[in-house]
């Protein structure tokens, strides 16, 4: 595996797998119209795999920066672009939503490429948003294969509806103290020092889902772990288990959420957190 490109002034990797062997087709376990991608991902003549990953546009998004990078990434022609999340802003009722997902799509067709759909807690926090979700883009976490490359996506707010509304309340509230107090304000409520605000969560139910895949892919040539938030920093969480199921497999974690880069070793694996693409 290397990294062979880097769009300037963004948090943007143009990453490339090669292999002699023969390519495995584009396969994956969801069901339904709503899926979390533009469209099919097409597994092309050869074994080479190249595709995009960027980073959070949201958390304060500054004008004309994914437009820009948009373009950017439609010269390099990847087979498909991924993030780590946070693609729209969030927080309003149903109809301000879809208003955000339709100029969002719209403005990742720009790239040209099929685009694959990742959460992060602009995205997924409160009842509603995973609801247009759901309806959009299906479920908030899945797998794909495609050139025998496994990709797990991870939904890091997976937890009880009941937390769920507590914390988007709290969230809520830190926003309008950031906007009219500034960052040291936030800083000091409640949301800014809750544990899920860093770290996020992911439900039995979904560890178990990503366990049982990497079980049926073992033979996969390199695993990638997209997850909006750094799971792994909790001191109990699902994503310990995800990490045992892949102690024999080579992989590598991108991550976002936090706004700056951060490259880190865990257990002999590269752990690589962006910075943004056009989030504050």
């Amino acid at each position: 595996m290397s990294m062979i490109g880097k769009l300037a002034s963004v948090a943007t990797a143009l990453m490339a797998l090669a292999c002699a062997t023969e390519a495995q087709t584009f396969s994956h376990d969801i069901s339904g119209d709503a899926v979390p991608w533009s469209e099919p991902l097409t597994s092309g003549d050869t074994s080479d795999l190249t595709f995009i990953l960027h980073s959070d546009l949201t958390g304060g998004e500054r004008p004309g920066i994914f437009e820009l990078a948009a373009r950017q990434m439609a010269l390099l022609r990847p087979e498909f672009v991924i993030s780590v999340g946070d693609l729209i802003e969030g927080g309003g009722d149903r109809d301000a939503l879809i208003a955000e997902w339709e100029s969002f799509d719209a403005r990742a067709a720009l790239i040209g490429a099929p685009y694959v759909y990742v959460g992060g807690n602009h995205d997924l926090s409160s009842k509603a948003e995973r609801a247009v979700w759901a309806e959009r883009y299906g479920q908030p976490y899945f797998h794909f294969r495609i050139k025998d490359v496994l990709f797990l996506v991870l939904d890091t707010e997976d937890m009880s509806a009941e937390r769920r509304e507590t914390l988007a309340a709290q969230r809520a509230k830190a926003v309008e103290i950031y906007k009219t107090d500034g960052p040291e304000a936030f800083a000091e409520t409640p949301y800014a020092n809750s544990l899920e605000r860093v770290t996020g969560a992911i439900s039995k139910e979904q560890g178990d889902y990503f366990v049982d895949v990497v079980a049926s892919n073992q033979d996969a040539r390199h695993t990638f772990v997209i997850t909006h938030k750094p799971a792994w920093e909790a001191e109990e969480t699902e994503f310990h288990r995800i990490e045992e199921a892949l102690s024999d497999m080579p992989y590598t974690v991108f991550n976002g959420h936090e706004h700056f880069y951060e490259y880190r070793m865990r257990f002999g694996r590269d752990y690589i957190q962006l910075a943004t693409t056009s989030g504050e």
